[in-house]
């Protein structure tokens, strides 16, 4: 306090001398110098109340700070005032300092927060009871199929019904919302209060991997189950068939080689034989559906891919008379999937579109790969043949399951696992008389 006293002092004493002056020179009529007096009184005043309230305007400056969170201004100007000052000071900045720290620290934690909600899988949509939309993050607009969601009134037109369905959702309660892409959305509400503001979470879970991947592992333990079963079977009656053979070569036909009863013998046996090796081929055809291995993801352009599996094709869709378009957009357009396994899903899709188009006229095989606002990448191949039934067509992935003679039911069992396991989906939409459309969804 010892530079303040004296400032003090001092500005008191100049006061003081300035009003003595005044009297001085008032009383003698002097008025230009009595006016410069009284103007240095008046100024010696100000300085003297500015000077003693300093401490209270940096009080106002502090709580200011605090108030607006500007935690970057310092207190040093006055610090050659005395001891007590750079104290005062010092305490100020220090406390400053401390919110500045603790701000960062919180605006840290929400960013973390905020990174953690925006990357999990799980949509996450928080509105307040106007309906008005307080945090949405990407997982959910992924889900949903849009670009973005303000308000509530926003899903009303491209999701009726679960705009109904939140509208009417308990808290607690889990409810099962289908979309129009055919994926099956499990939705929960739960509600809490924020500094007096009522707020509702909707939480949102794409179980249709789920489903499909409980359906997919119930089909391969079926599969393991019965290939083991009839393998364990064919085995012994096709050791039984070949020592029946040697038999009858060796034995008895040598001893009756004109008995008619030996030929059907030997006919029977070599029946016997075929249809065993024929089935334990059918069988092992399986062997891919449970033994998948896990993909290696690559970055393949899409062009690429797509030229290439056509172009094993060429031959097929010539003598087939197809016509076949390519349209990707962009044209730079890449995919990150597993090649080996993607490519023998479109394999599949087209072997099997250009089946359905034979002797179709006018045949058209259409392949369209793009991406959307979500970065997710479609690639869609369509056909104009005579369409799959509706019966059919809930049926179609189901392992075994085949509307072809010669067919093993395994082709579109074993393209959805890949999708399956490549957090893709497989899809299909046909019209009888109109064609069949298959997507692959990355």
């Amino acid at each position: 306090m010892k530079h303040f006293s004296i400032g003090i002092l001092w500005r008191v004493f100049l006061l003081t001398l300035s009003l003595c002056a005044l009297l001085y020179f008032v009383p003698d009529e002097q008025w230009v110098l009595s006016a410069l007096t009284a103007f240095v009184s008046a100024i010696s005043v100000f300085q003297l109340y500015y000077y003693a309230t300093s401490t209270n305007r940096k009080l106002a400056r502090f709580f200011e700070s605090v108030r607006y969170s500007d935690f970057a201004v310092k207190f040093r100007s006055d610090d050659k005032m005395g001891e007590s000052f750079r104290e005062i000071n010092q305490q100020f900045n220090e406390v400053l300092e401390a919110f500045r720290i603790a701000r960062a620290e919180k605006e840290a934690n929400l960013q973390y927060l905020n990174t953690i909600v925006q990357h999990i899988s799980t949509g996450l949509i928080s509105f307040g009871s106007d309906g008005r939309v307080e945090l949405v993050n990407s997982a959910a607009l992924k889900m949903l199929g849009i670009y973005r969601l303000r308000q509530l009134d926003d899903l009303r037109e491209p999701h009726p019904q679960l705009f109904t369905l939140i509208a009417t959702l308990r808290t607690g309660v889990r409810q099962l919302y289908q979309t129009s892409d055919d994926e099956s959305l499990s939705v929960q509400a739960t509600q809490i209060q924020l500094r007096g503001k009522v707020l509702r979470i909707l939480v949102l879970q794409n179980i249709q991997s789920e489903l499909q991947q409980k359906e997919i592992e119930a089909w391969q333990n079926l599969t393991r189950v019965l290939r083991h079963e009839i393998m364990n079977s064919l085995t012994p009656i096709l050791s039984l068939v070949g020592t029946m053979k040697e038999i009858v070569q060796l034995d008895i036909a040598p001893v009756a080689p004109d008995n008619e009863g030996v030929q059907d013998l030997k006919e029977a046996l070599q029946t016997l034989e075929k249809r065993s090796a024929g089935i334990i081929q059918f069988v092992n055809a399986y062997r891919d559906f449970t033994t998948l291995p896990k993909p290696t993801f690559v970055e393949i352009p899409a062009r690429e891919l797509l030229s290439g599996v056509l172009q094993l094709f060429q031959k097929s869709l010539q003598e087939a008379f197809v016509k076949t378009t390519l349209t990707i957009v962009p044209e730079t357009l890449v995919i990150t999937a597993d090649a080996d396994q993607i490519e023998q899903v479109l394999i599949n899709l087209i072997k099997n579109a250009i089946e359905a188009l034979q002797g179709h006229p006018n045949a058209t095989l259409t392949i369209r790969a793009y991406s959307d606002m979500n970065q997710r990448v479609y690639i869609e191949i369509a056909d104009n043949g005579l369409g799959i039934e509706p019966e059919a067509l809930e049926r179609i992935f189901i392992p075994f399951y085949t509307t072809k003679k010669t067919g093993s039911g395994i082709g579109l069992s074993l393209s959805r696992q890949i999708m399956q396991q490549h957090g893709g989906q497989l899809s299909v939409t046909s019209e009888v008389g109109k064609g069949t459309t298959f997507v692959i969804i990355l």
